[in-house]
């Protein structure tokens, strides 16, 4: 697929998993490098998250994991907490990913996760409470 492919497939993936949190990233973006938003919508959305294999809940299940391990992208966890949500994880399905990752990257990277988790459950809460 060439990159005006990619692009396209990546923003109809981005709509789908993200809704509005995955193209606000990439808006905000325009002024300092735009390019690198376009490469974010390609790659990943575009390339990767479309491949046969695995569904997209494995998927984020796999970058939340990923992301809680690391410790330092915070911002990033809560974008795909959100998505994790949005692709049919529940809850307690994120709340124990993230209690597993003590296991593996230490309670601080876990206790983060999880306030960041306990964070986007709150938005999330008073959205619907605001329709």
């Amino acid at each position: 697929m060439n990159s005006a492919g990619c692009y396209e497939t990546g923003l109809a993936m981005l709509e789908r998993i993200d809704g509005r949190g995955g193209s606000e990233v990439v808006k905000s973006l325009e002024d300092i490098a735009p390019d690198f938003g376009r490469l974010l919508i390609e790659f990943p959305f575009g390339c990767i998250y479309p491949r046969p294999g695995v569904d997209l809940k494995t998927r984020e299940i796999a970058t939340i994991a990923a992301l809680a391990a690391m410790g330092n992208a915070l911002p990033q966890l809560k974008i795909h907490i959100r998505a994790c949500l949005n692709v049919g994880c529940s809850r307690l399905e994120i709340t124990e990913i993230l209690m597993q990752m003590a296991v593996y990257a230490g309670f601080p990277a876990a206790l983060n996760a999880l306030f960041a988790a306990e964070e986007v459950f709150k938005a999330m809460k008073g959205e619907e409470a605001a329709q």
